[in-house]
């Protein structure tokens, strides 16, 4: 059953608009939403760490486009270069070749020493950036050049590069405790003023680079409540706003938003180490039972895609790469009683393990649902307390590749083995797949290691996920990036 959306009360609507109103208009220059005017950006979550690149805030050092890594993503995944113009690969080294002419806010010089001293910092901070989780790194500088090496040949260096918590500053941001990004970007704007967890301001760096910016400057404000935000595009008060509510985006102009494809799948995993789902057949009553599409309609309101596999139109070459697979024939559920948990942390979820729990029934399951919030409830899923368990789960992690995801959620010995799968021909396909060097054959062993899991049906994808983003008439050039690195860029400007 479709839960009925609530609006917030007008007054209430109008309180949070004119409390948004003030912080725009707190910052600036005074030509805030003007033609060729500063962009005013309203996100959705305020620093967590001060900005620390370390942390996720470094993700938004990357969206404001004042931060830079010495490696940069294309749309397939694959490396290209940013501040190094190239690699090359010896065993377990990579050395980097570091751009020529970079000047960083402070005027300082980008040198190969100024390159180890950031990545020294991230290697050896505790706890790591999650980018580096359970990678042994060292840097160290040869001339115009960096020699990375890992404890183990790693075919992903560069594409850890890429990650935003391994930006590159100026030796101004590490002179106290934490790191502190103002003034210590290469990137087209830089980050001059923070005002805690309620907005900032970057000016464009006419020494850029890769080129003098289109935009005079940025100024954000963290707006956490949806409605406000919206509020805000529709009113002209924010130019770019992320994250737009599925509830509010039907209340916008249609030219207004653009749903971008995330990286982010909701799956239905099922315990195949005991209990109903441990008979392959009951794994697969459970698959036929599930009608995804009406799942997108009713509580998505068809914002979302209908899964074909575990990784969606974020990942292109998923499709392009994917083969029928073959499943088991399914059984009859005969009235075997299942425990489906969930969590609230996602508001969607509850509604969606309702939905499931209708459809199970209808096919022959009973079905108790357990819903709690994700701290409650993760340790119990890991421990296979559960029949079933719905989650969603982002598929590419901060190194671009989903190698990582699968392995972790689907190998005999994965930290997050929701599904308690042990299963001998899934585990040969993973660790081909991780141990591909990247480009085509490790996309195609990618998706030969979804292949096998699906075969398995220990896990159910049913969804991807999108996420809507609202850009202004007069916004040109906003980007759209499913991976969530990349909004307002030097080219971004207002018509």
């Amino acid at each position: 059953m479709r839960v009925p959306v609530r609006f917030l009360p007008l007054s209430a609507s109008a309180a949070a608009l004119a409390l948004l109103t003030g912080c725009f208009s707190a910052t600036g220059s005074g030509d805030a939403g003007a033609e060729g005017g500063r962009i005013r950006v309203a996100m959705m979550q305020p620093p967590r760490s001060g900005l620390s690149p370390l942390s996720d805030d470094a993700f938004k050092l990357s969206r404001w486009s004042t931060a830079e890594t010495l490696v940069k993503l294309d749309a397939q995944g694959d490396a290209r270069p940013a501040l190094a113009t190239g690699w090359t690969r010896s065993g377990r080294s990579w050395t980097f070749t570091i751009r020529d002419g970079v000047t960083f806010h402070d005027g300082s010089k980008l040198t190969a020493e100024a390159v180890v001293r950031s990545l020294t910092r991230a290697a050896t901070a505790s706890p790591k950036p999650r980018i580096l989780d359970g990678v042994d790194l060292t840097a160290r500088a040869d001339g115009n050049r960096v020699v990375v090496t890992t404890a183990v040949e790693d075919p992903l260096v560069p594409q850890r590069l890429s990650s935003p918590q391994l930006s590159i500053l100026a030796a101004k941001a590490y002179r106290g405790k934490t790191v502190d990004p103002v003034g210590a970007g290469t990137g087209p704007f830089e980050l001059t003023e923070v005002d805690g967890t309620s907005s900032a301001s970057l000016d464009r760096y006419d020494d850029y680079w890769g080129g003098r910016a289109e935009a005079p400057g940025i100024d954000v404000t963290f707006v956490p409540d949806g409605t406000a935000r919206a509020a805000a595009l529709r009113s002209g008060e924010a130019d770019i706003v992320e994250a737009v509510p599925v509830s509010q985006a039907a209340l916008l102009d249609e030219d207004l938003i653009t749903e971008v494809p995330m990286p982010r799948t909701n799956t239905l995993y099922l315990n195949t180490a005991k209990g109903a789902f441990r008979d392959p057949a009951l794994r697969a009553a459970a698959r036929e039972a599930i009608d995804a599409e009406s799942i997108v309609k009713g509580v998505y309101e068809g914002r979302a895609d209908v899964a074909e596999g575990l990784l969606g139109p974020a990942l292109p070459w998923a499709a392009e790469l994917r083969e029928p697979v073959s499943r088991a024939k399914a059984g009859r559920p005969a009235g075997r009683t299942i425990t489906l948990g969930t969590f609230t942390d996602r508001a969607e979820l509850p509604e969606v393990a309702a939905a499931l729990q209708q459809q199970l029934q209808k096919a022959g399951f009973r079905v108790k649902l357990d819903v709690r919030e994700y701290a409650a409830i993760e340790s119990d899923a890991l421990a296979g307390e559960f029949d079933a368990f719905l989650l969603s789960r982002a598929t590419v992690l901060d190194s671009g590749d989903p190698a990582a995801y699968l392995y972790s959620d689907f190998a005999s010995d994965g930290s997050f083995n929701i599904s308690q799968l042990a299963d001998a021909s899934v585990d040969k396909a993973l660790r081909k797949a991780g141990e591909t060097p990247t480009g085509d054959d490790r996309r195609a062993a990618v998706v030969a290691a979804e292949a096998a899991v699906l075969a398995t049906d220990a896990a159910v994808p049913m969804l991807h996920e999108r996420v809507i983003q609202g850009d202004a008439a007069d916004v040109v050039g906003a980007a759209h990036d499913p991976r969530e690195r990349e909004l307002v860029t030097a080219a971004t400007h207002l018509g």
